[in-house]
C-alpha cells in the first residue's frame, strides 16, 4: 500500500489522519493518503518564507532557471515513474497521458525559465520640473509563497502550469492537490531533492477543502497570492478567503463550451475534432465542448457521423489495446454524471447514442466508467445545456444564421472556450471577435501555444497566465525613479 506523504521543507511528512486512495479504473484502494492540517500548513508557510530570505530569494535568475530545466530533464529521466502515477491516479488511456500528461507537466519547467530570462521590464527617460533628468525602470520582484490549488483531471500538467512560473519568477509553492489524485505532485517533490532545489520552495500538502489543507492554505495570511483552477463555486469561495489581506487570485473555472460548425466546414475534419473536445479524457476537460451548433444543411449528417465516433471509442482501463475513452474519476462523479444522462431523458432529450453505463468485465467491473453519450431535441433551457457536466456528453443543435450561432454560444454564464469551424476567414475572425471567451480555436482545439493568454471570461475565471501574463501575477512590477 503506497503513502502519499505531505512535503515540507524537503522532508516528507506523515500524519495520523489519512485517507484512500483509489484507481478509478478498478476502484481498488491503491494507497493511503496522509492529510494536512493547520500545523502543518504554518510549518510549509514558515518554510516558504524562509527560502524567500535564503539561499532561493538570493539566487539569480540564470541559476534558477538552470535548476528548473534541471527539473523538467529529471522527470523525463523518471518518465515512466510519473506516467504510472497518473495512470493510477486517474485510470486515463496511457497513450493521453504519455503525448499530453507528461511531457506537457516537464516542458513547463523549460517554458517558463525561458520567458523570465528573456523578458524585459519598461524603462523610460524624462525631463524633472528643474530642467533635469531622471530614468525610471521595471523592476519585477516575487509575489512571494503562493498557494497552488489544482484540479485532477490533468494533475502534472495542470499543476506545473502554475508551479514552473512561479518558481521561474522567484516564488515559494504551497501545492494542494486534488484528494483524488496525489501521486505526481508528492513524486515532484523527489525530484525537487534530486536536483537541489533549495528546501521550502516546492511543498505539497494533501487533503481536502472546507476544514482541510485547503482552506488553511487559503486563508493563511503568510501566503502571498493564490492560483486555483477548478468549478466556479470553490474559486467563489476561495476569493472570499483571499479577499482579507487583499491578496491576489488567479483562477481558472468552470465551462459550458460550445462548438460551432459551420455548412463550409471541412466536415471530416470538424467531426473529428469535436470529437475529440467533446470525449477526450472521458470529458474530464475544462475546455471541452458540451454544447454543438451545427448549420441547418449539415446538421443531420454531422448528427450521424459523431455517433459513428462515439460509439468507435472502446471503453476500458489505460493498458487496455487501442481504448479510447478511460473511466470518470470517481463513484461520486459518476453519480454526477449519471444524474445528467437521467435529467436529459427526463427533459425530453432524443438520445442519439449513449445514456448509461457500459457493461464492464474482469479487473474493470466496478471502475467509474459512462457511455460516451450525444443527445438532441432540448431546449435551451434545459439543464444539459445550462450546467457544467464534466463528462462524455453533448448536445447537438440546429441553427441558420452567423448571428444566431453567435447568440447561442453566449447564452450561458460561463466564458471559457469555444471551437469554431469554418473555411470562411472573414466568418472566423467575426466569430473570434463576438463569441465571449478567454479562447477561441478556429479549426482546431487544444492547441496551444504556452506563450499566450490562458483563462476565462465571466463566470469562467479571473486573470490571465501563460507567457508575460503569467509574469504579471506571479510578481510585482515595482517603479524604480532614479534622478541624474
Amino acid at each position: 500500500m503506497k503513502q502519499f506523504l505531505n512535503f515540507i521543507n524537503g522532508e516528507f511528512v506523515a500524519t495520523a489522519k489519512t485517507f484512500e486512495n483509489r484507481n478509478p479504473a478498478t476502484n481498488e484502494v491503491v494507497g493511503q493518503v496522509h492529510e494536512a492540517g493547520q500545523a502543518e500548513v504554518d510549518a510549509a508557510v514558515a518554510a516558504g518564507r524562509a527560502a524567500l530570505k535564503g539561499e532561493w530569494g538570493k539566487m539569480s535568475v540564470v541559476k534558477r532557471a538552470e535548476l528548473l530545466h534541471a527539473v523538467a530533464d529529471e522527470i523525463n529521466r523518471r518518465f515512466d515513474d510519473f506516467l504510472a502515477a497518473e495512470l493510477a491516479d486517474t485510470g486515463k488511456p496511457r497513450s493521453l497521458a504519455s503525448h499530453i500528461d507528461i511531457p506537457r507537466g516537464a516542458a513547463n519547467f523549460k517554458i517558463f525559465a525561458d520567458i523570465v530570462k528573456n523578458v524585459p521590464t519598461e524603462s523610460f527617460q524624462m525631463t524633472t520640473p528643474d530642467g533635469g533628468t531622471a530614468i525610471s525602470y521595471g523592476l519585477r520582484t516575487p509575489l512571494g509563497v503562493v498557494g497552488v490549488i489544482c484540479p485532477w483531471n490533468l494533475p502534472l500538467l495542470l499543476m506545473t502550469w502554475k508551479v514552473g512560473p512561479a518558481l521561474a519568477c522567484g516564488n515559494t509553492v504551497i501545492v494542494k492537490p486534488s484528494e483524488e489524485t496525489p501521486a505526481t505532485a508528492t513524486l515532484l517533490g523527489e525530484v525537487m531533492n534530486a536536483v537541489g532545489v533549495p528546501k521550502g520552495v516546492y511543498q505539497v500538502l494533501h487533503g481536502f477543502g472546507p476544514g482541510s489543507a485547503g482552506e488553511f492554505i487559503t486563508k493563511h495570511p503568510g501566503v502571498n497570492g493564490i492560483t486555483f483552477t477548478g468549478e466556479t463555486r470553490t474559486g467563489e469561495a476561495i476569493m472570499a478567503a483571499a479577499a482579507k489581506g487583499v491578496r491576489p487570485v488567479s483562477f481558472e473555472l468552470g465551462g459550458k463550451n460550445a462548438g460551432i460548425v459551420f455548412a463550409d466546414a471541412d466536415f471530416d475534419k470538424a467531426i473529428a475534432g469535436i470529437t475529440r473536445s467533446a470525449f477526450e479524457n472521458c470529458g474530464q476537460v475544462c475546455l471541452g465542448t458540451e454544447r454543438v451548433y451545427v448549420q441547418r444543411p449539415i446538421f443531420d449528417k454531422f448528427v450521424a457521423a459523431l455517433k459513428e465516433k462515439a460509439e468507435g471509442l472502446k471503453i476500458g482501463g489505460p493498458d487496455m489495446p487501442g481504448v479510447g475513452i478511460g473511466p470518470l474519476i470517481s463513484a461520486e462523479h459518476k453519480q454526477k454524471v449519471m444524474g445528467y444522462y437521467a435529467k436529459a431523458k427526463a427533459e425530453g432529450a432524443t438520445v442519439v447514442t449513449g445514456g448509461g453505463e457500459p457493461a464492464m468485465t474482469g479487473e474493470y467491473a466496478n471502475g467509474h466508467f459512462v457511455q460516451p453519450t450525444i443527445w438532441t431535441g432540448l431546449p435551451e433551457s434545459a439543464s444539459v445545456i445550462r450546467e457544467e457536466i464534466f463528462g462524455p456528453c453533448c448536445h447537438i443543435a440546429p441553427f441558420d444564421t452567423e448571428e444566431e450561432a453567435v447568440a447561442l454560444a453566449n447564452a450561458t454564464d460561463y466564458g471559457l472556450a469555444t471551437t469554431v469551424w469554418t473555411q470562411d476567414l472573414g466568418k472566423a475572425h467575426r466569430m473570434a471577435a463576438a463569441i465571449e471567451v478567454g479562447l477561441c480555436w478556429i479549426n482546431s482545439w487544444f492547441l496551444r501555444d504556452l506563450r499566450t493568454a490562458f483563462g476565462g471570461a465571466k463566470a469562467s475565471g479571473i486573470g490571465r497566465e501563460g507567457g508575460v501574463h503569467s509574469l504579471e501575477f506571479y510578481t510585482e512590477l515595482r517603479n524604480v525613479m532614479v534622478k541624474l
